[in-house]
């Protein structure tokens, strides 16, 4: 056990609040908090806590994961933890259960920008995969990539998409230009260490990103997305059941699905074992999609998508460069990605 000052959120006086809004608690109040465990990730601090109660607790959870904001985040242009926040306050409710983790309370101060959730704590029932960057095995794989089925199909074409749940970026395509300049930046930060035929790729895809986003901007066959979409962010059971849980919804947005598959087997998956289970594992997606009622969205259709979603991926070590990630995650992922648009043939997209 660890003993350190506790957060607002784990004082017992607004744990006892918080589970009485949320229904679970009664006439009881939580009377001790102890942090079992705190574990600081690159965007936030994850604290385990263990609750005691005065009086009787039927329903009550006997531990919960805070999760807080790091100082060091708390600036406009990450806004880390507030989309988050508006997940499990907006987004959660209206997801089948059996997808993600119960959320107890959800806060996001505009004035400070400090946040939290807290949230459903799994440690006994499930794991975490925590050989990164070893990929899951095979089964745990068809898993994952299931449990993303599941809740793409709960959002598929949902007519509360880019009204009262998310937005619709701009049809003039203002982000094209956004990433135009983060690229700038990005090109002169590597410098020769990014060769002249990946420049000249990145610039490409600027100039065609008009043309290629049609797609998206058709607003057909689209749903929620999880946008960190590796396999550390998905709750696996310990008992091998289907009760997956994905978590860390930090960059939710509404788009095509299979961005969500490109960045978890194109992005972070080193090419032989993509290229042995990239495939199949699309077919079990799509299997999955057309068993919860997708209908009109066949396997060539999931196939185009993913090649195209493949290929901008290439824009993701130049956003993570810009938001400070580790240059030991994004350069791997550049060479990953540079590796899979070849192996699929996305520059094809690019022909104009």
């Amino acid at each position: 056990m660890t003993a350190e000052p506790l957060p607002r959120a784990a004082r017992p006086e607004y744990l006892t609040e918080a589970l009485k809004r949320r229904g679970v608690l009664g006439d009881s109040r939580v009377c001790d908090v102890v942090v079992e465990s705190s574990r600081t990730t690159i965007l936030s601090r994850i604290i385990r806590l263990r609750l005691s109660y005065d009086g009787t607790t039927a329903g009550a959870p006997a531990s919960l994961i805070l999760k807080v904001g790091l100082p060091e985040r708390a600036d406009a242009r990450w806004n880390s933890g507030r989309y988050e926040v508006a997940f499990y306050t907006h987004v959660a409710e209206a997801t089948p259960p059996a997808l993600l983790p119960e959320c107890y309370d959800a806060a996001w101060d505009e004035n400070t920008r400090d946040w939290h959730l807290l949230l459903e704590d799994l440690t006994e029932s499930h794991f975490v995969l925590t050989h990164w960057p070893m990929p899951p095995t095979r089964p745990q794989s068809e898993a994952i990539v299931r449990a993303r089925a599941r809740f793409h199909a709960a959002w598929w074409d949902d007519p509360r998409l880019g009204t009262s749940i998310g937005a619709w970026l701009e049809p003039h395509d203002p982000q094209i230009q956004q990433f135009a300049e983060e690229f700038g930046r990005f090109a002169d930060r590597v410098g020769d260490r990014l060769p002249a035929e990946r420049r000249a790729i990145y610039e490409r895809l600027i100039e065609e990103g008009h043309r290629l986003n049609a797609r998206y901007h058709s607003h057909r066959n689209m749903t929620l997305l999880h946008g960190d979409a590796h396999v550390w962010n998905v709750f696996l059971p310990r008992d091998l059941g289907d009760d997956l849980r994905l978590f860390d919804w930090d960059g939710w947005r509404v788009d095509v699905a299979t961005d969500d598959l490109a960045y978890m087997m194109a992005l972070h998956w080193f090419p032989d074992h993509r290229r042995r289970h990239e495939r199949d594992l699309l077919d079990r997606y799509h299997a999955e999609l057309l068993a919860h009622g997708i209908a009109g969205y066949d396997r060539q259709a999931l196939d185009e998508d993913y090649r195209l979603s493949v290929l901008w991926q290439i824009a993701t070590p130049v956003w993570q460069a810009a938001n400070n990630i580790p240059s030991g995650i994004w350069w791997h992922h550049l060479e990953r990605i540079f590796l899979a648009i070849d192996d699929l043939g996305c520059r094809d997209f690019l022909a104009g």
